[in-house]
């Protein structure tokens, strides 16, 4: 008798305190913080999905870390401001933040090509390596100090494909007078070989393309490009792109803006970036195996740089980084602390990481062989 009423108080309390719990007030820092809403100006098209779609991880994270109270819209390139004047919209504080490739401003100053690539450069892994443990970031950010900008790692796309060209490129020659759209600091290189580089937004590469205007263009990689239809308008796709291997996307933040934020506001930005930092690169990763196959079963030919093309464009390379840190003393600051470091990681890469992936490159090879010719017979 006792126990079913100490059972029934029992129940009773706990009612009671659900009671108390379910109408207790959310706590006081929750109410207090404020409603704040951005716009995040992007360079890229909604067409393309992983690139374009890591602002979108990004706008997504912070709304639901902040339940709904800080929230951002993604705009796509064109929608508020042309796709490479995303940085200029920042700066100048008509978007809060952006969402883009900080080497399409090297006509302002070479410098912003080391917060994305620079020619036979560092790969995903080590860009990332070197802006977070290398100083690379620290250097960036007093660089960016000048333009009224806070820089956040945003993105990677791995090692990008060299390009879509309308007839075989074989010997450094052949770039001479080729019209070709190419970002960032490579088609300065180039311009040493005799090519025109273009630059161009990504949503207006094929037109120019299809009409002859350009001769030959890069992007990123297999699901991108063959999302742009380049394979329609060229035949032959080349690879490496010697000039990204490893190109860090950044989201790009009005300094006044941002500090502006709530102090838990900026962390769930940062930790934002950082997610959407993983998540691109994953994706491409997953994406253009498949992507690749299909572009070749639809007659695409693929082709590999030769052997002099790579070894006259790294001369070139190397000419252009030693003129320009003559002229450019920020450009040498940060070129000497990055040249060091890829030194130092392509001594790394040799004894563990390229080993095991040249092993398992040529044991999957060898399989694949002995499968077809296992078929055959």
């Amino acid at each position: 008798m006792q126990r079913r009423k100490f059972l029934k108080g029992a129940a009773l309390a706990g009612a009671g305190s659900m009671g108390v719990a379910a109408s207790f007030p959310a706590p006081a820092i929750a109410q207090s913080m404020p409603e704040i809403n951005w716009r995040m100006a992007s360079s890229f098209p909604k067409s393309l999905d992983t690139i374009f779609g890591a602002g979108e991880v990004i706008a997504k994270r912070v709304e639901a870390a902040t339940d709904g109270k800080f929230k951002i819209r993604v705009f796509a390139g064109g929608e508020i401001v042309p796709p490479l004047q995303v940085l200029d919209a920042v700066q100048a504080g008509t978007v809060e933040c952006g969402h883009t490739a900080a080497y399409y401003y090297v006509g302002k100053d070479p410098t912003f090509a080391f917060d994305t690539a620079i020619p036979f450069g560092l790969n995903g892994r080590q860009q990332n390596a070197w802006m977070m443990f290398g100083g690379g970031m620290e250097l960036m950010r007093e660089f960016f100090k000048g333009y009224n900008v806070i820089n956040f790692l945003a993105g990677n796309t791995g090692a990008q494909m060299g390009g879509w060209f309308r007839k075989e490129i074989k010997a450094p020659e052949d770039f001479n007078g080729l019209k070709m759209r190419i970002g960032g600091f490579a088609g300065k290189v180039l311009v040493k070989l005799g090519l025109v580089p273009q630059m161009i937004g990504g949503g207006d590469i094929y037109p120019a393309l299809e009409k002859g205007t350009i001769d030959a263009t890069e992007w990123v990689g297999p699901y991108d490009d063959e999302k742009l239809g380049f394979n329609k308008v060229a035949k032959y796709y080349y690879y490496p792109g010697w000039w990204e291997g490893g190109p860090q996307l950044s989201a790009l933040c009005n300094i006044d803006a941002f500090n502006k934020l709530p102090k838990s506001y900026q962390a769930v930005f940062e930790a934002a970036c950082h997610e959407a930092n993983t998540w691109m690169v994953a994706k491409y990763d997953a994406q253009n195996p498949a992507a690749l196959r299909r572009l070749i079963a639809n007659g695409t030919q693929l082709r590999a740089f030769s052997r002099p093309i790579m070894e006259a464009s790294l001369k070139a390379a190397n000419e252009l980084y030693a003129e320009t840190s003559a002229t450019n003393p920020k450009f040498k600051k940060i070129y000497d602390s990055w040249v060091k470091f890829r030194d130092e990681e392509l001594l790394w890469w040799r004894v563990a990481e390229n080993t095991f992936d040249n092993f398992m490159i040529a044991s999957s090879t060898r399989q694949h062989s002995r499968s077809r010719k296992s078929k055959k017979g």
